[in-house]
């Protein structure tokens, strides 16, 4: 079971990459985020409440996976567009578990809490 997904959230801990064999063609390779989708409701003094976030880990398969580990960071502010998707398996003790995560076609970052973005010549 999936659905679309659109969300913004934060970063909540250091990228995970990891690498698949995948026979004699290219592994594939994986980046996981740990994002937390906040729902920001304004108050009258200004400020914001959060009211029913949630987190949710972001998988990312891209060729590219492994070169976007450092440019994504724990605290980065971040707008997810992909699939949710419905995980079921069983913990140690043999209970049936659920739970969604959220495979991304697009993480795009938000320029909230970034000091400076440094652009470099694509190489050859």
């Amino acid at each position: 079971m999936s659905t679309h997904f659109v969300g913004e959230g934060n970063i909540g801990s250091a990228p995970e990459y990891r690498e698949f064999p995948n026979g004699n063609d290219e592994p594939r390779r994986l980046l996981r985020l740990n994002v937390y989708f906040d729902n920001p409701i304004p108050k009258k003094d200004g400020e914001y409440e959060d009211r029913g976030g949630f987190w949710a880990p972001v998988e990312l398969w891209h060729r590219d996976a492994e070169r976007w580990q450092s440019l994504y960071q724990k605290g980065m502010r971040v707008l997810v567009e992909g699939r949710t998707v419905k995980d079921e398996w069983e913990d140690a003790d043999d209970n049936e578990r659920v739970t969604f995560k959220i495979e991304a076609r697009r993480i795009g970052i938000l320029p909230y809490r970034i000091e400076a973005v440094m652009l470099s010549a694509k190489s050859a």
